[in-house]
């Protein structure tokens, strides 16, 4: 059997536009069975694709692509995992990446974006993993995300194979990282997109709250070629925002834009990893209105998730800075109605502390799952290693 044809040519990523248009977020346009072959290990699970109506982020109709896997015994939950694409590649969706060899996907640049199902289905939980980027790999941009990963949901529940229970469906949503912008964007928005959704819990590590900062401080250290990346992501959102770099790109900018124009994460962050990000545009863009405004429309902290929610930040990331996830948690705490529980952990870093995380994240949503009532108001903890708890 031969390698599956990449996105970019295989029509399931795109249906006939006045199709799209014709159904509700969330409903399905096509389905198919899929083999996953990118685990060192087997899953023992039975796995499809969804394609289905989504939204962008001025809520106009796109199609989306979504990986489900059904457990051997399966219990009626469901875990929507948003995993970090962190790309500017259509090639290193999920959905595509889990249909190759670990081998193949390292080539293309992208790692393993199952590695934490394994986990979940263990304890009968059924996985939906959307391509939250969207057709145009927009990466960071958490409002489109948003939409995507709420309305895989939706798919995942009207997936008769799946034998969910509809709307009834206790619900949990994870994401470290770039999987935290469709996550804890989600959350935010799932009361006013879709109050239907019966969320229980939401798990958020390493989260990526603010662009502005982040980008700022990861400005010409070696996080800068995946944030450089990330501005490209934005811009594919952003009309205003693509218009400003192509028409004030410096010769260099032009050169790393056209690098990192279809690139994966490992590719992106290889690429000038100690990049002045300001020397992608004439007279810099960090401090220019256009992204500035994009960095408002997309900072997290503009409501309260209404479900309880986990975070957990290692206090050295040296990608992602933990300043805005405090401001953030604090922000949530103001709401008396918060349930918030917030793991500061001392002897993690970026790469390493969602591996180390998963034994409590796995807890912390068996927990939800049984009906055990998250504790009121907000909880900080600074731990050595969460990995002891």
């Amino acid at each position: 059997m031969g390698e599956p044809a990449p996105p970019e040519q295989d029509p399931f990523y795109r249906p006939p536009a006045e199709l799209v248009a014709a159904e509700r977020p969330g409903e399905i346009l096509s389905a198919r069975p899929v083999a996953i072959a990118n685990q060192l290990a087997a899953l023992d699970a039975q796995a499809w694709q969804l394609s289905y109506r989504s939204g962008d982020s001025a809520d106009q109709p796109i199609a989306a692509v979504a990986t489900l896997l059904k457990p051997a015994a399966p219990n009626g939950k469901l875990v929507s995992l948003q995993v970090a694409e962190d790309s500017t590649g259509l090639f290193c969706a999920p959905s595509y990446t889990v249909r190759r060899s670990v081998q193949a996907g390292l080539l293309d640049g992208q790692i393993d974006p199952l590695r934490s199902a394994p986990a979940l289905l263990a304890q009968g939980w059924t996985v939906v993993v959307p391509d939250h980027q969207g057709p145009n790999a927009a990466f960071a941009h958490g409002p489109l995300a948003a939409r995507i990963a709420l309305d895989g949901i939706r798919a995942a529940e009207r997936f008769g194979p799946l034998q969910l229970p509809g709307a009834d469906t206790e619900v949990a949503m994870w994401g470290y990282s770039g999987g935290s912008i469709p996550t804890l964007h989600g959350a935010e928005l799932r009361t006013a997109y879709a109050p239907e959704l019966n969320v229980v819990g939401v798990v958020s590590g390493g989260t990526d709250v603010d662009l502005e900062v982040l980008s700022r401080e990861a400005n010409r250290g070696p996080g800068a070629g995946l944030v450089a990346a990330a501005v490209i992501g934005l811009a594919r959102e952003e009309p205003e925002l693509d218009a400003y770099l192509r028409a004030n790109a410096t010769p260099r900018g032009r050169q790393l834009l056209t690098a990192k124009d279809r690139s994966c994460v490992l590719h992106q962050a290889a690429t000038e990893p100690f990049l002045d990000i300001d020397s992608l545009v004439q007279g810099g863009i960090l401090d220019t209105p256009v992204l500035r405004a994009v960095f408002d429309r997309t900072r997290m902290g503009k409501s309260v998730p209404d479900a309880p929610v986990f975070l957990y930040h290692a206090t050295a990331d040296w990608l992602v800075p933990i300043g805005p996830a405090d401001a953030l948690a604090s922000a949530y705490c103001r709401d008396p109605a918060a349930r918030v529980s917030y793991i500061r952990d001392h002897s993690s870093e970026h790469l390493t502390l969602n591996t180390l995380a998963e034994q409590s994240v796995v807890a912390w949503l068996r927990d939800r799952f049984a009906g055990i009532p998250a504790d009121n108001g907000c909880i900080v903890t600074d731990v050595g290693s969460i990995a002891l708890g």
